[in-house]
């Protein structure tokens, strides 16, 4: 039963990824449709974060009250019916409006779902999970392009994502009964079957308390450190990943399209990083898999002001990042039950899911401020302060709970 469940999960992950990268997928024909600018997909990708950031905070007392299980499928039901909704959109501002539930149920299948698998499974499997996920975003392209090739346009693309979606959440229903058993067994193997407790709404052993909220998580001691660190490598990926092609041509003279080929290799390095992180797992335990994955951050860094030629210190160097990147975030996540107890795990990863999309969505547009302003040329210099204190971060953690 066990490994049914995580089967389900692993689906799950791989129809988390769906939706992530459709809107840049499909964005320059719905502008043209929709008759609006370019820069206004913008506004959609913040009314999303901004309600993911919602949903994820909320996490711990929806999970508390319902269960890991129920969260997720009214979660990607919620999807669902969103990417539905986009897919019968009039204009744009209907578009910003469905962008609410949109982002609500992300965060919370997003938060659900990483708490659930840092408790009961593996660091392996949060890796490969991870990698699945990244599966799931680079698939999601080609069926939009499917959908635009066979001149059935950009709705048809979003309905073939929402009826995924709504058979992942047909499968999350019926296997709602196995996260029931997972979680007594779990209880049961903690507590040598003695445990008097309560159970929430998916048998989940739970701790008799309320939910800890922003401030509660706050005063924990390590919470702010872990929160930081968070925020910096979401920071740092989603700027490596968003200005490459950008640094490629203003800084580097490579030809557009060259540089917008080349700069899906950072993916690459995250995706195939990952699936190897996983092996890696079984021998090393999270602090240091989070530590090689710094390293590798600052080695590829540092590789990209060799000058090399043909540019291959810079394709190089994002390789390497990409490759740094993979094995931090699920090993942060994983970490996160070990460092603070299963009872306040859920409250601090969804706080942690709330500053990675904070991270995500200022500090992209903040480096955009400075290459315009300023430079592009501080790309690596801008990833280089955001790791260093991401770094400080990690060891205060482990001097404080390690």
């Amino acid at each position: 039963m066990a490994s049914l469940l995580l089967a389900v999960i692993y689906v799950a992950f791989i129809s988390l990824g769906l939706p992530d990268s459709l809107l840049g997928s499909a964005w320059p024909t719905m502008s043209q449709d929709l008759n609006v600018p370019v820069s206004w997909a913008g506004g959609i990708s913040a009314v999303i974060s901004m309600f993911t950031i919602v949903s994820a905070l909320l996490s711990d007392r929806m999970t508390l009250k319902f269960g890991a299980g129920k969260v997720t499928a009214v979660s990607v039901a919620l999807t669902a019916m969103a990417l539905a909704g986009f897919s019968v959109a009039p204009n744009y501002w209907v578009l910003l409006l469905i962008a609410i539930p949109y982002g609500l149920g992300a965060g919370g299948v997003d938060a659900a779902l990483n708490n659930y698998v840092a408790i009961h499974y593996e660091s392996r499997h949060m890796s490969w999970l991870h990698c699945m996920w990244g599966v799931g975003a680079s698939v999601g392209p080609y069926i939009m392009g499917y959908a635009l090739s066979q001149g059935q346009g950009w709705p048809w693309g979003y309905r073939y994502i929402a009826i995924l979606q709504v058979m992942l959440t047909v499968i999350l229903v019926f296997s709602l009964p196995l996260w029931k058993k997972r979680g007594i067994a779990a209880a049961g193997e903690s507590s040598g079957e003695t445990a008097q407790s309560d159970e929430n709404t998916d048998g989940e052993t739970v701790a008799e308390r309320k939910p800890l909220g922003v401030a509660g998580v706050l005063a924990i001691r390590g919470a702010k450190e872990i929160l930081v660190m968070f925020f910096c490598y979401c920071a740092i990926e989603s700027t490596a990943g968003l200005w490459a092609s950008s640094y490629m041509v203003m800084h580097g003279g490579i030809d557009k399209i060259t540089a917008a080929s080349w700069a899906s290799l950072f993916y690459v390095g995250i995706t195939v990083g990952r699936a190897l992180s996983g092996f890696l797992t079984m021998r090393f335990k999270d602090p240091v898999m989070i530590r090689l994955g710094q390293v590798l951050v600052l080695a590829g860094i540092l590789v990209m002001f060799v000058p090399l030629p043909h540019h291959l210190g810079v394709v190089a160097g994002l390789i390497i990042v990409g490759l740094g990147c993979a094995p931090i975030y699920p090993c942060v996540i994983h970490s996160t039950p070990v460092y603070f107890g299963e009872d306040n795990s859920q409250a601090i990863v969804g706080v942690q899911m709330a500053c990675a999309y904070v991270g995500s969505l200022l500090m992209p547009p903040l480096f955009g401020v400075i290459a315009q302003y300023v430079t592009i040329s501080l790309y690596p210099w801008y990833l280089l302060v955001l790791l260093v204190l991401m770094v400080a971060m990690h060891e205060r953690l482990r001097k404080l709970r390690g």
